[in-house]
């Protein structure tokens, strides 16, 4: 990594995943293999900025911790790239499972569970298809209605407008919502723990 850290990907130790490398790799890495409109490549930094914020839409009530997970639901992708889903099926190993390794070492690394609970999964995938249908009718070539096939439906008044950043804006636009999310995150647990201590 460029923060000089070595990262093993087949033992990933949270001890060696900076967010400032996940940043700088997950910028890098272009949706829909770059097979997209405009001048600039729609990252995957910029996408899981946007997946937080409908995460947010869809339900209101989403922890600090669970909007952080959120964001960071894509950061395997920092090493690893974004394969399309039919190319992970024929690779013919668990890519799951190595995916997974991944994911656990970054939310440990950041102070969440290693494992999300299933109702905050669901939502974040939830969330992650509404955009992949905007982002497939806006930026990759698809019809409303092939959108609508692959992704299905958006929710009734939910609207998005994509623009593709450059790297940099997507890069710090991404270091921005951690910073701001973590921040939440922290407030809010300290302040479950002085109402805890009050009883």
């Amino acid at each position: 990594m460029l923060s000089g850290r070595r990262l093993d990907l087949l033992d990933p130790s949270p001890f060696d995943i900076e967010i400032e490398d996940v940043a700088h790799g997950l910028a890098r890495v272009a949706r829909w293999n770059g097979q997209t409109i405009g001048d600039h490549a729609f990252s995957v930094a910029q996408h899981s900025v946007i997946v937080e914020g409908i995460v947010a839409k869809l339900d209101p009530k989403t922890t600090p911790a669970g909007r952080l997970a959120a964001l960071l639901h894509d950061a395997p992708e920092y090493v690893i790239g974004d394969m399309i889903s039919p190319f992970k099926t024929a690779l013919g190993f668990d890519y799951k499972d190595f995916e997974a390794r991944l994911e656990a070492a970054v939310h440990l690394r950041f102070g969440l569970p290693a494992k999300p609970p299933r109702e905050l999964k669901t939502l974040i995938k939830k969330a992650d298809t509404v955009c992949a249908y905007f982002e497939a009718t806006q930026l990759a070539g698809f019809s409303d209605a092939e959108a609508r096939r692959y992704f299905g439906v958006p929710p009734r008044g939910m609207k998005l407008t994509l623009r593709p950043q450059t790297t940099m804006e997507a890069q710090q636009s991404f270091l921005d919502r951690f910073e701001e999310l973590r921040a939440r995150r922290d407030r809010s647990e300290a302040a479950i723990g002085r109402r805890a201590r009050s009883f």
